[in-house]
């Protein structure tokens, strides 16, 4: 049998380079994204499915495979409803999820954030302990979360304010070392391949990748 692997956010920074890694590596046979509208991207191995993620159940039949990898995520500049962010951020990564445990697909991978914590005063930390909260209780065989300090890359879009802490933590990357070492910039091509490599894994059960451990990872 042929393994496929599901993207969501195959458009996004470490979306994308995943969905490089994914085309270029032997392990799937199968590459289904999700997207809003399709990529300008070709290869034999890919499939684009056009979905209303408003309405995923109807696309379940679909998502299928060994690991779903769920890269979606927005900005509040991108989205400055919080509901809506909220739905990018939450419902449609928990829906995915839980629609890969009735598919009984072997892996779900969710890139989160650093810091991510159901209980802080932050709307974006405390969403995304939430988000992983929420999958984390679905009982899935495996479960990845990454929480990704700064990401780095070349994004489609331009973001003055990730432009200058890009910049800025280029130079504080030399002074976060031991247990700050963490909060150190990660390239979204480092995430992209931790996240590849730990769906050859076979372990089962919860994992929870720090950034510094996402770079071990990689």
């Amino acid at each position: 049998m042929v393994n496929k692997a599901v993207i969501a956010g195959a458009s996004g920074l470490v979306g994308n380079e995943l969905l490089q890694i994914l085309l270029q590596e032997n392990t799937y046979g199968e590459v289904l994204i999700l997207v809003r509208k399709p990529l300008p991207v070709q290869h034999k191995k890919l499939v684009q499915l056009v979905v209303d993620f408003e309405q995923l159940h109807t696309y379940a039949h679909a998502i299928t495979g060994h690991a779903l990898f769920c890269c979606l995520g927005s900005t509040r500049k991108k989205t400055p409803d919080l509901n809506q962010y909220r739905k990018v951020d939450y419902d449609y990564p928990v829906n995915l999820a839980q629609i890969a445990l009735n598919n009984r697909m072997q892996q779900y991978h969710l890139v989160s954030a650093l810091g991510a914590d159901s209980h802080s005063s932050n709307f974006y930390t405390r969403m995304k302990g939430e988000t992983e909260n929420a999958i984390a209780h679905l009982g899935l065989k495996a479960l990845h979360i990454y929480q990704p300090s700064l990401l780095t890359g070349n994004r489609k879009e331009f973001r003055l304010i990730e432009r200058l802490a890009t910049a800025g933590m280029k130079i504080a990357n030399a002074f976060l070392i031991g247990k700050f070492k963490k909060y150190q910039s990660i390239p979204a091509a480092t995430v992209a391949r931790a996240m590849y490599n730990q769906s050859l894994n076979t372990d089962e059960g919860l994992f929870i990748h720090p950034s510094d451990h996402i770079k071990n990872l990689a």
